[in-house]
């Protein structure tokens, strides 16, 4: 291959990263969105508009760990069309399974706390919220 037919040294980083990280993340993105892993469209527009956003601010953001980047992009992405466009009228739980039941705030708390790991402090950060909320 020609030089100038190479891809960047960046966008071959980021298909590297994309490719190990894209089916954990796909799977917060189904469990976000309460939807089944193997039908999830909701949660694939999400990760893609995640993912998106995360290979755009990846040259500035060198120095984070890529996955942290990509799941905030992720949550804040699912907080954003949860709650400011209303997916979930006023604020009822919406979607099916175990999770289905919570609120979209509940939900994130929940799969940032027990699935991701995440500390209260950071799902906090995340959420915009207290801890002692």
């Amino acid at each position: 291959m020609s030089p100038r037919h190479e891809i960047p040294r960046t966008a071959r980083a980021f298909a590297t990263f994309a490719a190990g990280a894209g089916g954990r993340l796909l799977h917060l993105a189904a469990l976000l969105t309460a939807e089944p892993p193997d039908k999830a469209p909701y949660a694939r527009r999400l990760l893609t508009a995640a993912l998106a956003r995360a290979y755009a601010d990846w040259d500035a953001s060198r120095d984070d760990d890529p996955y942290e980047r990509a799941r905030q992009h992720l949550v804040t992405r699912y907080a954003r069309s949860a709650w400011h466009r209303r997916l979930a009228p006023a604020g009822r739980p919406s979607g099916s399974g175990p999770l289905g039941p919570l609120t979209p705030c509940e939900r994130v708390t929940v799969v940032l706390r027990l699935y991701e790991g995440v500390s209260e402090e950071q799902a906090a950060a995340l959420l915009g919220l207290p801890v002692e909320r």
